[in-house]
């Protein structure tokens, strides 16, 4: 009986995790670039417990001895990056990734002394703003305000009276409104990296990723790299769609089914704990 209350308590815990997970992916099943995420479960300890030897009978195939579990318990989480459907907005600042690619922007925070620094993450949302600057023209930020970082390091600004047109490897180039038969001029080239390990990537809200601290140069390279589309191999190469946003790749049939099994293996388990329970109360009433 005690085995049996211990074994459903620790995976009602696990699913309950595993629900949290899913109410996370209904929720957002409408935002743009949004990654799934998918849980991975082991068992926590299994043993094998002994059977008398009169149970060993004419026939039996199998050994004597049956396997006894201690419930499950979630080891990982990760995000998966399977591309989601491609919508078209005709928005010259909205930009949709093909490939496991990620635009990097930067974050400003306060350091311990109160002053603003900049830290590098991560997005899959394209939808993106043109923001004014202190020079007259604008520069391209999320709808949260973060810069969106170029191949330099530096934020994309787009001078006044000109419109931005990227092209599939994120070289952005500036045509003059005023005067379409002018030349258009250079205005860099938005970084994009592509990601190895997805599930060393840190979740931080909004739509953003980071790297874990303590995290080495080495090491980050191993996690994200820098797209070179000079280099890279065609089959895997990532690039990039203007006028269009990648919806969420959350498929919300898949989601309700888990949803419903999730909540069956819980009423499963409590009714364990409770069968568990009620035959502890008779053997405590018992009377030699």
């Amino acid at each position: 009986m005690n085995n049996s209350m211990i074994n459903s308590s620790v995976s009602m815990h696990s699913l309950q995790q595993k629900l949290d997970i899913l109410s996370n992916n209904i929720a957002n099943v409408n935002t743009n670039g949004f990654k799934k995420k998918e849980a991975s479960f082991e068992d926590v300890l299994t043993n094998v417990q002994s059977q008398p030897e009169g149970f060993r009978q004419q026939g039996r195939f199998s050994p004597l001895g049956f396997n006894q579990g201690w419930g499950s318990k979630l080891v990982q989480i990760q995000t998966n990056l399977s591309q989601g459907p491609i919508q078209s907005t005709g928005n010259v600042t909205d930009f949709a990734i093909q490939g496991d690619g990620l635009f990097e922007v930067s974050v400003s925070k306060a350091d311990e002394n109160g002053n603003p620094v900049f830290q590098s993450a991560w997005t899959r949302n394209g939808a993106f703003s043109l923001s004014p600057d202190a020079t007259g023209g604008t520069v391209l930020t999320t709808k949260e305000g973060h810069f969106i970082t170029g191949v330099d390091g530096n934020p994309i600004r787009v001078p006044a009276g000109f419109r931005p047109v990227v092209e599939a490897n994120g070289t952005i180039k500036g045509y003059n409104e005023q005067d379409p038969s002018a030349a258009p001029i250079n205005l860099g080239q938005i970084k994009l990296v592509r990601v190895v390990r997805p599930q060393l990537l840190q979740d931080v809200g909004d739509n953003l990723y980071t790297i874990p601290n303590g995290i080495t140069v080495a090491e980050k390279a191993n996690i994200l790299q820098d797209v070179n589309p000079l280099v890279d191999n065609p089959a895997n190469r990532v690039s990039l769609m203007q006028g269009f946003l990648e919806q969420s790749n959350v498929t919300l049939s898949d989601e309700m089914t888990d949803l419903v099994i999730v909540q069956r293996a819980l009423q499963l388990n409590s009714r364990a704990i409770t069968s568990s329970d009620q035959m502890m109360n008779i053997a405590n009433n018992l009377r030699a």
